[in-house]
């Protein structure tokens, strides 16, 4: 037999077997990808699933959907029906529609007001969504989630919820505590010492600039109980900027409640089982309107929160004309007696994005030096003691963990009783 003919079959042999086999390669290949593709499919598919499951859970039937300027969807949706009562110890709750008691000693004054000097009179604001309709009686407005907001959490079991040991001012030992390991910052009124059954506040709103998404600015009333570690626990309410939670830069009402230091339990507004609202005209994280502006007219808003000494809820009113509802008692421990420690002021979140101390704004983002029309300011500060009386909070502390970037000074007057201006921009030539 010729050996060349013989060499020549033997290298196209080897030739189609290299070929054959980059052929099984290249199928294996695709047939990787596929697979890969399969499981990534498979794998939104689920996460689609689960979101639309977990947007299912939240947004309960509407009687009526109310498109509100700024682009939300405020549902009203009945008072039976609403998160609250997906809570196993609320299943068979009889809602109390009204508090048995109001604190003794409120002071008077509209529901939202404005003025362009002390002593002008006030006018009615309100919220923006108010402008397109209202919910019918019987019902509750509930900001509706949208797919987005849940996607912008890290995860979904985050989304409306702070985070793990979220930062509480801690200021009677004196030092930051939590706060230098968490990034937030506050200027803060306090008391501490006595038992007490509530607070109340009228807060000036503004719209603080916002530097990074994950940042947030707000200014609330805590209520606080038990120990700064694993057990506390807290009610809050005010306003606020998130655009994490919300999507926006938008001023709006909050609420914020945990019985166990951020870990477990609570969450934003109504965005878990715990807070009954019994209210048709105030939604919870909706945009507040309209709002102060420098050196113009001052908007500002009242908040009270108060146990009732009969049935142990704590109820909480927005104005004299708005009482919103109430937080079981059974939802906390240290709190079913009562708290212990009352602060009002603004907090932020300082992420110091590329080594350097956010210019996320607190209050009007003006120092509190800079006086009424420029500075944010709460007013008529007052505590509920253990006769259900409203009165001035007595030896009143202020913290803050730096005043170069945000500070505090207080007040007191007849017409404003105990107030203080707080706030700041942030990052400055004496805060890098």
């Amino acid at each position: 037999m010729d050996k060349a003919w013989f060499n020549n079959v033997k290298m196209k042999m080897s030739m189609e077997v290299m070929f054959c086999l980059f052929l099984l390669f290249m199928v294996s290949l695709c047939c990787d990808a596929a697979v890969a593709e399969a499981k990534q499919d498979m794998s939104l598919a689920a996460q689609k699933f689960e979101v639309q499951k977990h947007l299912n859970r939240l947004n309960k039937p509407a009687v009526k959907s109310i498109k509100s300027p700024d682009g939300d969807i405020i549902d009203c949706v009945h008072m039976s029906h609403q998160p609250a009562f997906d809570h196993p110890l609320l299943k068979n709750h009889t809602v109390q529609m009204m508090p048995n008691y109001h604190p003794e000693g409120l002071f008077r004054g509209g529901k939202m007001s404005t003025a362009k000097n002390k002593n002008e009179g006030s006018k009615s604001i309100s919220q923006l969504w108010h402008l397109n309709g209202k919910c019918p009686e019987g019902t509750i407005p509930i900001r509706r989630t949208q797919k987005d907001d849940i996607l912008r959490a890290s995860n979904m079991k985050s989304y409306g919820r702070k985070k793990k040991f979220s930062a509480i001012p801690k200021p009677e030992s004196g030092r930051p505590g939590l706060d230098g390991q968490s990034g937030h910052q506050h200027a803060i009124a306090y008391v501490e010492g006595d038992k007490y059954y509530g607070a109340k506040a009228t807060i000036n709103v503004w719209e603080p600039k916002i530097q990074q998404p994950n940042e947030f600015s707000l200014s609330q009333i805590w209520i606080l109980g038990g120990s700064f570690d694993s057990d506390l626990n807290s009610i809050e309410a005010g306003w606020q900027v998130s655009p994490d939670l919300y999507g926006d830069n938008n001023t709006r009402l909050f609420t914020y409640w945990t019985s166990d230091a951020y870990q477990a339990t609570g969450c934003y507004n109504l965005l878990c089982s715990g807070f009954i609202q019994i209210n048709n005209e105030i939604a919870m994280g909706a945009t507040i309107s309209p709002l102060s502006s420098y050196h113009g007219s001052q908007y500002d808003i009242s908040i009270l929160v108060w146990k009732d000494p009969k049935e142990g809820n704590w109820w909480m009113q927005f104005g004299n004309d708005y009482v919103l509802g109430y937080w079981p008692g059974f939802l906390f421990s240290y709190l079913t007696d009562s708290a212990t420690m009352i602060e009002w002021g603004g907090e932020v979140v300082n992420s110091e994005s590329d080594g350097l101390h956010t210019t996320t704004q607190m209050g009007s983002g003006q120092f509190p030096d800079e006086g009424f029309g420029k500075s944010s300011y709460f007013r008529n500060i007052q505590v509920v003691d253990g006769s259900n009386n409203l009165r001035a909070p007595q030896d009143l502390g202020t913290y803050t963990e730096d005043n170069s970037c945000y500070d505090i000074q207080l007040g007191k007057n007849n017409d404003w009783g105990n107030y203080f201006y707080f706030g700041g921009p942030g990052r400055n030539p004496n805060c890098p």
